[in-house]
């Protein structure tokens, strides 16, 4: 499904990316975890087209996408996340999802005039996606509350929501569990299971240990820039690079 080759990237002579490369196969969850500063989420914005990268390549489905635009990478079907997630606050919940549809009809001048029926149809189509994908994610009951009004949790879950209503193929996930109460990250790690189960893949960054073994198979290892090693959670956590220089000896032995 995807596949990073090499990819460098450097910031005023750091290198933040070294010759980073590894392949994400479809309908799987990937961890991707490594300490601070291993260049993951400098990883996810080269992936995304938020930067483009010094050097190597970026395939998805065999198409080279590295360097392209961010518009033209989500069209492909491949959409992401934030650690911090960017909700429009000034709009409702529902409208949030209606901005995120695709190929709207209704967005261009002529069809207004000359196809209103297909405008009317596609909208009312797209309502209904909206509704359905907020049943999906618990949060049908707030649609015509402001994203502003919703907790952190709620929040991650909404930018899920906008995700899908772009029908993504594969999902870039930056720490899912960051600042989430546990009875909504436990929401969302099921509503993260059941669309991996409807053929959607999954790349996570995440430091929560627990969600990378409920979720994850299989885990990467970055550091400095590249990946150290790749495998199950019960076998990169005996991994002696990993116990010792990354992950910390003492809170795996706990």
């Amino acid at each position: 499904m995807l596949e990073v080759r090499d990819i460098r990237k450097s910031f005023g002579g750091v290198e933040a990316l070294r010759g980073c490369s590894f392949r994400i196969a479809e309908a799987t969850i990937t961890g991707l975890i490594g300490p601070n500063g291993a260049g993951k989420t400098t990883l996810f914005n080269v992936i995304s087209g938020i930067l483009k990268p010094d050097g190597g390549e970026v395939r998805f489905k065999e198409d080279k996408i590295e360097g392209l635009a961010t518009h033209l990478i989500a069209r492909k079907g491949l959409l992401r996340t934030f650690q911090i997630p960017r909700v429009l606050n000034r709009m409702t919940v529902m409208e949030n999802l209606l901005l995120y549809a695709k190929d709207q009809f209704g967005e261009r001048l002529w069809p207004n005039f000359l196809q209103y029926a297909r405008v009317l149809r596609q909208q009312k189509e797209i309502l209904e996606r909206a509704r359905e994908i907020l049943e999906f994610v618990n949060l049908f009951a707030l649609r015509n509350a402001y994203a502003m009004e919703l907790s952190g949790g709620q929040k991650k879950l909404l930018e899920l929501a906008r995700v899908l209503m772009a029908e993504p193929r594969i999902i870039l996930l930056d720490e899912p569990g960051a600042g989430v109460n546990p009875t909504l990250m436990n929401e969302l790690l099921k509503r993260i299971q059941q669309l991996q189960e409807k053929g959607i893949t999954f790349l996570l960054i995440e430091h929560d240990m627990d969600v990378i073994l409920k979720l994850c198979e299989p885990v990467i290892v970055m550091t400095e820039g590249r990946r150290l090693t790749e495998g199950s959670f019960l076998d990169i956590r005996k991994d002696p690079r990993v116990l010792e220089a990354y992950l910390g000896k003492r809170q795996w032995n706990s």
